[in-house]
């Protein structure tokens, strides 16, 4: 079963990076920089697997670039909330 076929399985994934980023010394406005990159990534290559991942996909692909860095500022918090 991939990562990405279950939200929470998802949010828990990029929980444990963001993790092992900090723990790497990068501060947040790096993680989100990365995020942001991994948001266009997952835009443009891989199919949502469940309605979550539908959603955050309609929303970046209509969002301006600084909108897309402010939804990568916001996953990034709320999984670092969650878990």
């Amino acid at each position: 079963m991939s990562v990405l076929e279950n939200f929470e399985d998802w949010k828990g994934f990029l929980h444990d990076r963001v993790e092992q980023a900090r723990s790497l010394g990068m501060d947040n406005q790096m993680i989100a920089n990365m995020a942001q990159e991994i948001g266009d990534y997952l835009a443009q290559e891989v199919h949502p697997e469940n309605g979550e991942e539908k959603l955050l996909k309609q929303m970046w692909e209509v969002s301006t670039e600084e909108e897309q860095q402010t939804l990568a500022n916001i996953m990034v918090k709320l999984v670092g909330q969650t878990h």
